[in-house]
């Protein structure tokens, strides 16, 4: 990444008053992400999925037999089914598949588990099309994948072929030395902020649950994982202790961390070459996991 490009990520975030209201909050980031231009060969459409709205995000060519299930980063209290097609179109346009971004409940209005709930209600839905998933989220939304993937695994489901999550947030007890070691670095988050959204999203609940901050959670059995992070970020323990204990848990898990990076730096992609050249290595990873001919 050139000084240029560096500056230039860091430009477009702003470290916001974490005393903000959930409100405000949403007003702030719809107005940066909602309506970001997806290209020409993106069509969105509608619809409900696990009983929540969602958006098909189809790209024109990308009619493979397997489907990305996108859950939107925003610490469980911002974003949307909209938000998250910013990274659900460039997958599908790497990987050749449809996506659908799901728009599961938010807190404070909707504390945990409703995210977690409605995560898992949409993935049983998709096992009923009987395609191959790959299970993909940002920030909290990895966070949600993850739990989900631990869910599912409870439930005795099958599980989607592969995972990869940007930037996860699985550990809701803020435990990570990076959550002060790296504040002054992030040019987006703080201690306080991220301990704002936990108390949004757990309303008093244990923040040790394992679908709380499936960082907690006994990995055993869950699909190939990749792991997307930048050094620059509060959360950069979150990702690497996730992948210290997947690997303890016999889970095949791949790390890529970028010096200097922010917080889900793919989001960059135009603006910083590691940004386009990790969603192309996210692309890669889902797709030599799908099953040859698109059976499980």
């Amino acid at each position: 990444m050139s000084q240029d490009q560096r500056a230039a990520a860091r430009s477009m975030m702003t470290k916001r008053d974490p005393d903000r209201t959930p409100a405000q909050e949403r007003a702030d980031f719809d107005a940066i992400f909602a309506d970001r231009p997806l290209g020409d060969d993106v069509t969105l459409t509608p619809r409900t999925l696990g009983g929540r709205p969602a958006l098909d995000v189809q790209v024109a060519g990308a009619d493979g037999d397997a489907v990305i299930l996108y859950l939107h980063g925003g610490g469980y209290v911002v974003g949307s089914a909209r938000t998250g097609a910013n990274l659900a179109a460039p997958l599908a346009r790497r990987t050749g598949l449809p996506a659908v971004s799901l728009e599961y409940r938010l807190a404070p209005e909707h504390p945990f588990p409703a995210a977690v709930d409605d995560a898992l209600a949409a993935y049983k839905e998709l096992l009923g099309s009987g395609r191959p998933i790959v299970i993909v989220g940002d920030s909290a939304g990895g966070g949600a994948a993850l739990a989900t993937l631990v869910a599912a695994r409870r439930e005795g489901l099958p599980l989607p072929v592969a995972a990869a999550v940007f930037s996860p947030w699985v550990d809701l007890t803020l435990s990570g030395e990076s959550m002060d070691a790296r504040g002054d670095l992030d040019p987006l988050f703080s201690r306080a902020h991220m301990a704002g959204y936990a108390e949004h999203y757990l309303a008093g609940h244990d923040p040790s649950d394992e679908l709380a901050s499936p960082l907690l959670a006994d990995l055993t059995g869950l699909p190939p994982l990749l792991i997307q992070v930048g050094s620059a970020e509060v959360l950069l323990d979150d990702s690497l202790r996730l992948a210290v204990r997947a690997a303890q848990h016999d889970v095949d898990v791949s790390l890529d961390v970028v010096a200097g990076a922010p917080h889900v730096y793919p989001l960059m992609a135009g603006v910083m070459d590691e940004a386009d050249e990790a969603l192309d290595r996210a692309a890669h990873f889902l797709t030599l996991r799908l099953p040859v001919g698109g059976v499980a």
